[in-house]
């Protein structure tokens, strides 16, 4: 199974756009919070169709009532709140949007797959049988925009410049 993992969109249409097709190769798609506005979801829907999408907050993502409803509207996307646990390809996935957090996921050996974002950074460690991996930013403001995407198989990401 492949899943696609982006974080900290903060409304940027274009380079959403630009990854929708590597998205559309995945069977899953794990947004890490800082989505941002309502319009996102549904431009993220129209170009992945009914490959699903599991989402966290973010610490920008503002309209929370009018995402939550989009989301429920769209049919094919799952916010989760602050932190998703999921199985998918087989494998415990934890996905929340602070570096922190996720850190302390990882250390605690109870996921194979630990997911976050913010700091707009694409980093990946292995702590001991966890992937620990942040996609870095679509956004596009400190640097190159990048998703990642996760082969379950291999439990082994790559990173992807848009």
């Amino acid at each position: 199974m492949r899943i696609g993992i982006l974080s900290d969109s903060h409304d940027n249409i274009w380079h959403l756009d630009k990854a929708i097709p590597m998205l559309t190769t995945c069977d899953a798609i794990l947004h890490c919070g800082d989505l941002v506005a309502p319009f996102m979801i549904l431009r993220l829907v129209k170009g992945v169709g009914d490959i699903p999408v599991h989402m966290v907050w973010g610490n920008n993502d503002g309209d929370k009532r009018l995402l939550t409803e989009v989301a429920r509207d769209a049919g094919s996307v799952q916010i989760h709140g602050d932190l998703a646990e999921l199985e998918l390809g087989g494998i415990k996935i934890a996905v929340n949007h602070y570096p922190a957090i996720g850190h302390a996921l990882a250390k605690s050996s109870c996921y194979d797959l630990v997911c976050y974002g913010h700091d707009h950074t694409a980093f990946e460690q292995r702590v001991g049988q966890t992937v620990l991996l942040n996609p870095g930013e679509l956004m596009g403001m400190n640097g190159p925009s990048t998703i990642a995407v996760f082969d379950t198989e291999t439990r082994i990401p790559s990173f992807i410049e848009i």
